[in-house]
């Protein structure tokens, strides 16, 4: 045989050598919950090694996985119910525990990049990521209130700003808002392809943001559907995002190499609570290494082509990449 596959992997030296695909912590996005109160760190049952933070128990954590090199940060607020309305208005509230917390990061930590969610369902008493009105999630009229949460998300010193509530226009109409308040320096990375996917379970936990009533398929994706997150793709590029986001990661590989392949522009994925829960499951009932599925995950995610990867096992990876 004068063609021998094996000959590049005889060797960890060649093996790494021809490696293909690079994983490495600066590709990773660490998904953080926050909670207003103070020495609070409260584990996430169906998502274990993950948190509801207080800010003051928060600043030292991050300092952690700073010396652990992940420096992007993607935060959620566990809202009160008592401060929930049918407009999500403490979104946007200057007493936001949420906006002072990413304030106070910022200035302690100036080098990090910090990325919010823009979407209804944290502040909303309907739990959805829009407006409803008469039962329906009406579109137009949510997308002055992403506004709002945008701008105000903005001059609390976010980064990257993420609208996850899949309203048709959003992208445009939050960039425009971001530019006209002077912030044009603003990223915007869409969740662009967001699937109405079983794997969202132990988020909606963490934060107790599930619908009150109904569901979100009149928003989100139908897992079925590829060419439609060409046309969603190619709206938010349009539009103005900087990034686009596939969400979830795992079996939407082939959404993420569809639109690596289209568009100019980084591509995100977000290895969602459900996926991670999984793989914890199995690994704590003695069914599979924890450590090589979650590298074995997070790299098929690489390979699929997503530029960065938010992902709830990003500290973990961290930690056991180092050794």
């Amino acid at each position: 045989m004068n063609i021998r596959p094996r000959r590049n992997r005889k060797s960890a030296a060649i093996r790494n050598m021809v490696e293909e695909t690079q994983l490495g912590v600066q590709h990773l996005i660490y998904p953080i919950f926050l909670k207003d109160g103070k020495n609070i760190k409260e584990e996430i049952a169906s998502l274990p090694n993950n948190y509801r933070w207080s800010l003051d128990q928060l600043i030292p954590e991050i300092e952690t996985c700073m010396n652990l090199g992940i420096y992007t940060y993607d935060l959620f607020p566990a809202v009160d119910e008592s401060l929930k309305d049918t407009i999500a208005s403490y979104s946007y509230a200057d007493d936001n525990f949420y906006l002072k917390a990413i304030r106070k990061l910022k200035e302690t930590f100036p080098e990090i990049a910090i990325m919010s969610d823009v979407a209804m369902d944290p502040y909303s008493s309907d739990g959805h990521d829009g407006l409803v009105v008469d039962g329906r999630i009406v579109n137009d009229e949510t997308l002055p209130i992403l506004a709002k949460m945008s701008v105000a998300q903005a001059q609390a010193g976010v980064d990257i700003i993420g609208p996850s509530d899949m309203m048709d226009g959003r992208v445009g109409y939050i960039r425009e808002a971001l530019d006209l308040a002077g912030f044009t320096d603003t990223s915007i990375m869409s969740y662009t392809a967001k699937y109405a996917s079983a794997f969202y379970g132990p988020f909606r936990d963490a934060l107790n943001s599930a619908p009150k009533a109904g569901d979100k398929k009149s928003y989100q994706m139908n897992p079925a559907n590829q060419r439609e997150a060409l046309l969603e793709a190619q709206l938010d590029f349009e539009e103005g995002a900087d990034m686009l986001m596939v969400k979830p990661a795992l079996c939407y590989l082939d959404i993420i190499h569809l639109l690596k392949q289209q568009f100019p522009i980084p591509i995100t994925a977000y290895n969602v609570s459900g996926e991670c829960a999984m793989v914890h499951a199995a690994a704590q009932n003695g069914w599979l290494n924890y450590d090589l599925a979650v590298y074995e995950m997070l790299l098929s995610i690489r390979r699929a082509g997503a530029d960065g990867i938010l992902t709830y096992f990003a500290k973990d990876f961290a930690e056991f990449n180092k050794k």
